[in-house]
């Protein structure tokens, strides 16, 4: 394959010292909507749409090996009948986010996905096999049973190995976290090696995109095998190795990626004839997103300039071209497709690109709230324009009438895209692929698993629920020079595929979140081992959990804060219930208030705080409502909520 060049033009993030704000408006919790009702029963319909195409257990799937992930059902026009690696991870990474957040059944899937891939990662394909350099990493797909493709095809696809890379150490972090890290380190982590030793030696060779038509060098792509080397550094660590590769790659990536900025949007691909607006591009954006990241325009964070740039541009790209966005002006939702040239099955929009368009607002909106400020610039003033006719350039206090106004633009400007959604599913809630651009109806493949795994992820974000931080505030320096190299990694089999007892039967044990929430379902014991000593210890889980609020808020003499929320400890909403902060510890230097709650091991509410002014007025912080799950772990009795006020 050829080399890319690595001509990339360096950016620094523009920053700027927060604004002198003007007290939040009023803002109530939020109402429930029709969306909202919908998606309450949608969200049960994808969980199952997913565990329906995964084998052999699936109803969809009964043919297919265990754990393997079936693109969709559809054996015919298209015949999706198959198991692609980038859709497989992509989808169990999904999994892997609602199993770290309470649904602890899903371990057993989990399990059986990660030693189906210790068997595909050294099938022999067209692509070449594992021992040979690992160049059989790069085959996209592979028959049901766990056997090569060997029909023509779109090969190599270097996304794969990254996104599984990025999935397996998702759920090994977890392992490590929760005391089984000889699990991690004897399962995981030698698959998760292969894929790694694959991105740091090819990264800088062109192949096919995620849409499977484009051969050159993919914004996705890249983007991905960014985060995973990133990640993998951190894992290797945790479970006793090390991985150099990771760390001399990664940075020359980062380099790399710079060069898909094209000053008004980022390119999906080079090598390509086509404009490269494309969903690629938002797609590469929220499966990089981390929650602690901030608006880094050098990874392209959902609320960076650049990305909120680029999401206008190539949303835009769609309005004009489908019947069914007809009449909708710019700052309204529309549906979404790959790219504007599309031409398969003549051209339509996608659920997972629709899905994706709302994501990254939602990533956007949660990160903004946790910063306490958002910021317009040059780059992405148009953007915030077409929601919000008085946008201006600078940075906005989440005390201010203008960040409250901008964040309901926003939040409206996202619903839209998943009311969109719910439009056109069918009315038993199930996802095909495509909808038709001029009538709605669904179209190619049926049941598609990445659409509903899609639906599942941006519904997450609607409500706050993050991923864990990937590391990429210590990974976003540009290197001064990109330098076109590689890395040699190690190949070799994983064989070890005996999950121990102990974990499967761990439907207690903790889960936590990047919002440092954790939740539980099943059994109220846990049973886990010790690396140490490979023991086993049990222990109940407690009656209750003292959770101490801490939020910083400026306030003045004579104004108080209080908290309400949807359940009965917290005043089930109602003000005259509402639970008082202290200021005991409030300094002119640290602004906070806190006060501490009791509640039930694996509680879930909302809540938000409220100023209460001097005169008796009340006063809501803005939209959207915060969302806690209380920790339900063995010895677990309290822990601390830090937020700020919005």
């Amino acid at each position: 394959m050829a080399s890319r060049i690595l001509t990339a033009a360096l950016y620094a993030l523009s920053l700027s010292q927060p604004a002198i704000a003007n007290p939040l408006v009023n803002l109530a919790p939020r109402a429930t909507s029709s969306l909202d009702t919908w998606l309450a029963s949608e969200t049960t319909v994808a969980r199952t749409g997913i565990l329906d195409n995964i084998g052999s257990s699936g109803a969809y799937a009964a043919s297919a090996k265990s754990g393997i992930v079936i693109a969709s059902p559809s054996t015919d026009s298209p015949d999706y009948y198959y198991t692609w690696t980038r859709d497989s991870a992509l989808v169990v990474k999904t999994l892997t986010d609602l199993f770290r957040n309470g649904d602890t059944s899903l371990l057993s899937t989990i399990e059986a996905y990660i030693t189906s891939q210790s068997i595909i990662q050294g099938v022999t394909n067209p692509s070449g096999s594992l021992t040979s350099n690992g160049l059989g990493l790069g085959e996209p797909k592979f028959n049901v049973d766990e056997t090569e493709f060997t029909s023509s095809w779109g090969r190599p696809q270097r996304d794969g190995p990254a996104l599984r890379a990025i999935t397996l150490i998702d759920f090994g972090q977890w392992l490590v976290n929760n005391g089984y890290e000889s699990t991690a380190a004897s399962i995981v982590w030698p698959i998760v090696r292969n894929d790694l030793s694959y991105v740091a030696q090819y990264w800088n060779q062109t192949g096919y995109d995620l849409w499977e038509e484009v051969d050159g060098s993919s914004f996705f792509t890249i983007a991905v095998q960014h985060r995973a080397l990133v990640q993998g550094s951190t894992f290797a660590a945790s479970v006793g190795s090390s991985c150099s590769y990771c760390d001399s790659q990664a940075p020359q990536i980062l380099c790399y990626l710079q060069s898909f900025w094209t000053g008004s949007y980022i390119l999906a691909n080079f090598d390509s004839s086509r404009t490269g607006k494309d969903s690629n591009t938002l797609l590469g954006s929220i499966h990089t997103f981390d929650p602690e990241a901030g608006c880094d325009d050098t990874t392209f964070q959902p609320c960076s300039p650049r990305a909120l740039a680029n999401h206008k541009v190539v949303t835009d790209s769609f309005r004009s071209i489908y019947t069914l966005n007809s009449g909708i002006s710019s700052g309204s939702a529309v549906a979404v497709g790959r790219y504007p040239e599309d031409s398969y099955y003549n051209g339509n929009p996608w659920y997972l690109c629709t899905l994706a368009a709302a994501e990254q607002l939602y990533d956007a909106l949660y990160t903004w709230n946790r910063l306490g400020s958002l910021e317009v610039t040059s780059v992405s003033l148009a953007f915030f324009e077409a929601i919000y006719s008085s946008a201006a350039t600078g940075t906005y206090s989440s005390s201010s009438s203008t960040y409250s106004s901008i964040v309901s633009a926003v939040k409206t400007y996202a619903d839209g895209y998943m009311s969109i959604v719910e439009e056109y599913a069918a009315s038993n809630g199930s996802l095909s692929e495509q909808f038709d651009k001029s009538s709605g109806s669904q179209i190619s493949a049926r049941d598609l698993t990445w659409s509903y795994a899609a639906l599942l992820t941006a519904n997450m974000r609607r409500n706050s629920i993050v991923p864990a931080s990937w590391g990429e505030t210590s990974a976003s320096s540009v290197p001064a020079t990109c330098v076109s190299t590689s890395a040699t990694g190690t190949y070799s089999s994983a064989t070890n595929t005996a999950w121990p007892a102990t974990l499967t039967s761990a439907s207690g044990s903790v889960t936590t979140t990047a919002t440092g929430s954790a939740t539980t379902t099943g059994t109220t014991t846990s049973t886990k081992t010790t690396t140490s000593t490979s023991s086993t210890s049990t222990c109940s889980l407690p009656t209750s959990v003292a959770v101490t609020f801490d939020l910083i808020a400026t306030t003045y003499y004579g104004e108080n804060i209080e908290i309400s929320g949807s359940v009965s400890e917290l005043g089930s909403w109602d003000t005259d219930d509402a639970i008082a902060l202290s200021a005991a510890d409030y300094t002119d230097d640290d602004h906070l208030w806190f006060v501490t709650v009791d509640f039930t091991p694996g509680e879930v509410f909302e809540y938000k705080f409220i100023r209460i002014e001097s005169d008796g007025d009340l006063e809501w912080e803005s939209d959207p409502n915060r969302s806690y799950t209380v920790p339900a772990a063995c010895q677990q009795t309290a822990v601390t909520v830090s937020d700020t006020w919005r």
